[in-house]
């Protein structure tokens, strides 16, 4: 792969979502492209094209529905040729990383503490987040403070705040 690609696709891939950055980035599709193009006779050029064409699809600049058309156009190859290029090219790459997306947003779901009442109240609020502050806290009890108690400038604490003067 070239230099020139791999920047673009470096590029690209910091647009994406985070756990689509993972996956892509923990797999090393370049090296298995590579073996699938070997594996179909191809030479260095057309390789480095399927890498390119995988690489869009990965980042998301092309749409996967057109792999096989671009493999074809862009690499030179025959319309079964391209099919089964594209076939090995989902089971080796597209499946595992999408398996390894997958799993990486159903452990990151697990962290998080969801909750589809606040998802709709904030929804149905239009946006207002007030909709999430627990209305028994004591922040809406007491929004002074010191449990309702106005504290005045000069004010001596009780000994239970610290205060051994009586």
């Amino acid at each position: 792969m070239t230099e020139k690609l791999k920047q673009i696709i470096k590029e690209e891939l910091v647009k994406l979502p985070k756990e689509s950055r993972d996956a892509i980035n923990a797999f090393d599709w370049g090296k298995v492209s590579e073996e699938i193009g070997k594996k179909h006779l191809l030479d260095e050029s057309e390789i480095n094209d399927l890498q390119v064409e995988t690489g869009l699809v990965l980042v998301g600049l092309t749409y996967g529905d057109s792999y096989a058309l671009n493999i074809e156009n862009n690499v030179g190859t025959t319309k079964d040729e391209a099919e089964k290029i594209v076939e090995e090219a989902n089971q080796k790459i597209f499946m595992p990383i999408y398996y390894s997306l997958t799993e990486n947003i159903k452990k990151n779901l697990k962290t998080k503490n969801q909750n589809w009442k606040q998802t709709l109240d904030f929804i149905v609020s239009g946006g207002d987040y007030s909709v999430f502050i627990n209305q028994n806290s004591p922040l809406e009890e007491y929004p002074l403070g010191g449990g309702g108690q106005i504290i005045h400038p000069g004010a001596s604490a009780t000994p239970q705040e610290g205060n051994n003067k009586v």
